[in-house]
């Protein structure tokens, strides 16, 4: 099972230097999208283990975060590759749709 990394202000800038690209799921627990939407990325966070590194960031309690990557609504889900944006999706989806968007941004 991958381990699932939850961003804070201290890790954050790990997260921007990992050799791995990283993907984080933005979200809030009261987001309904938001929960439909989690259980697929952790499958494919264990599907795609050792090829990409997945975090997820707590909208209400990482608001610089969230405000420094220009995210207005939620789910949101970037990729940083060395620190650099290479796909962003926002909503929930099917998992075959996103899985596709991630397999494109790898």
């Amino acid at each position: 099972m991958a381990k699932l990394i939850e961003v804070t202000p201290q890790n954050f800038n790990d997260l921007l230097t990992s050799d791995l690209p990283v993907l984080i799921d933005f979200w809030a627990p009261w987001c309904g999208p938001c929960r439909t939407l989690s259980p697929i990325v952790d499958e494919l966070a264990d599907e795609l283990d050792g090829k990409l590194v997945v975090a997820k960031c707590n909208v209400d309690e990482n608001q610089d975060i969230a405000m420094k990557y220009g995210v207005m609504s939620i789910p949101t889900l970037v990729m940083l590759k060395s620190g650099d944006e290479a796909m962003r999706t926002v909503g929930a989806m099917p998992k075959a749709r996103l899985a596709a968007e991630i397999s494109k941004a790898l």
